[in-house]
């Protein structure tokens, strides 16, 4: 994993990381809120948000607030980008198929 970015806010930091996705065979992003408090060593709670389709993690990050909110609790928040992308994954013309699309899949078998 790469961490790609890093900024200091409401004392604690966002970041966002980068690693290689085997089972998509592709680079994916997350974003991490780190409040104080887990910045200090000391276990927090973490909420793991998905974010709808075609949106990157980038969009949490930008839009919700919530990093003001998950300092205020001592939570981590990790917001992931939930679409794979890139030139290895198959494309659609439709905007809900292929790069940028996600669906949520609870499978047990193929």
């Amino acid at each position: 994993m790469r961490r790609i970015e890093y900024h200091t806010c409401f004392q604690g930091r966002q970041e966002v990381w980068e690693h290689d996705a085997q089972a998509l065979g592709c680079t994916m992003r997350f974003g991490i809120f780190l409040p104080e408090r887990a910045l200090a060593g000391n276990r927090c709670s973490t909420l793991y948000w998905l974010s709808g389709l075609t949106c990157t993690e980038q969009n949490f990050i930008t839009k919700a607030g919530a990093q003001a909110h998950a300092a205020h609790h001592g939570v981590i928040v990790v917001a992931a980008d939930v679409s794979p992308r890139g030139v290895h994954v198959p494309d659609d013309e439709a905007y809900d198929l292929g790069q940028g699309a996600s669906f949520y899949v609870n499978a047990t078998q193929s």
